[in-house]
């Protein structure tokens, strides 16, 4: 049985995060321990004494998600477990790329400490939010997005029934009420303070993929599935790939089905939150994902 690693993106943070894992893992702890010196920040106040509000502001959350999951890889790692591909979902696929040694940590930890300033600096500057449609055909979602005034996007294809759209707050709006005028069960703001993945970040992108040139780059050690297309990434220019990862949509439900087709049947989810283990059980019955976020979860995981 192929196991690949999955890694959470943006939304799944919450207060707590990780604490177990920091207080039970020597190798968890120097994660955070590297984190907190280039973050210039403490990773264990800010992952487990914040408050959800200050969590969630991007600057923060991203590099919080990115060290919670990349502890809980090392606490899994310590304990002999391997994987046979990666992918990570948004700011999960940073986590990817250093799990499959194509960034150091440090180089991990420095990119996604400046995607996160970026970013937040664009949804500062723009007035942008994401939602999720539930319950309607992608078709459907895409035909209202493409007749709305304004910026207005689909995102997120997260698994049957559930597209994420983004853009222009007033524009994002009308295309959520025009998806439940159209039978959507049910349109949910997302917990983030921007339109990602939209050409609202396309600044954003070309100041990430300038400062990206900065870093050193290796051929990843194992198949590491891209948001961009759903397939395996298979680039030479990674601060091109970066630019164009921050403003295109993110195709999880292909790349499952792809990870399917190629015999990966089984997954874990590392780290915060349980999002990507709920969107498998909708894309496939064939696949099977279990979250690891806990202590409890890496020792029974790695059994």
């Amino acid at each position: 049985m192929k196991v690949s690693a999955f890694f959470p993106g943006q939304g799944a943070q919450y207060p707590g995060m990780g604490q177990s894992i920091y207080e039970s893992s020597a190798a968890a702890k120097q994660i955070f321990d590297c984190a907190s010196d280039i973050a210039g920040q403490s990773l264990p106040e800010l992952c487990f004494s914040s408050s959800k509000e200050e969590l969630s502001r991007t600057v923060n959350s991203q590099i919080a998600i990115f060290t919670c999951s990349m502890a809980a890889l090392a606490a899994l790692q310590e304990r002999g477990m391997v994987f046979d591909s990666c992918a990570g979902f948004s700011l999960g696929e940073y986590t990817a790329l250093t799990a499959a040694g194509v960034l150091t940590l440090e180089g991990g930890l420095r990119l996604v400490r400046r995607r996160g300033e970026l970013m937040q600096e664009a949804a500062d500057r723009t007035d942008g939010c994401m939602a999720a449609v539930l319950g309607l055909k992608d078709a459907i979602v895409e035909e209202i997005c493409s007749q709305a005034d304004g910026l207005v996007l689909p995102v997120n294809y997260n698994c049957d029934g559930q597209l994420v759209i983004a853009g222009e707050r007033a524009a994002v709006d009308i295309a959520a009420a025009k998806c439940k005028e159209a039978g959507a069960r049910r349109v949910m703001p997302l917990a983030v303070s921007g339109g990602f993945h939209t050409p609202l970040m396309a600044p954003a992108a070309a100041q990430l993929r300038t400062f990206a040139q900065s870093l050193s780059f290796s051929a990843p050690t194992m198949p590491l599935y891209t948001n961009v297309t759903g397939e395996i990434l298979s680039v030479t220019d990674y601060p091109a790939h970066l630019e164009q990862h921050m403003v295109s949509p993110v195709r999880w439900k292909q790349l499952v089905q792809n990870m399917i087709a190629d015999g990966h049947t089984a997954a874990l989810e590392i780290g915060a939150g349980k999002t990507l283990t709920g969107f498998s059980r909708r894309i496939s019955k064939e696949f099977t994902c279990k979250n690891v976020e806990t202590m409890e979860n890496v020792i029974f995981a790695a059994e």
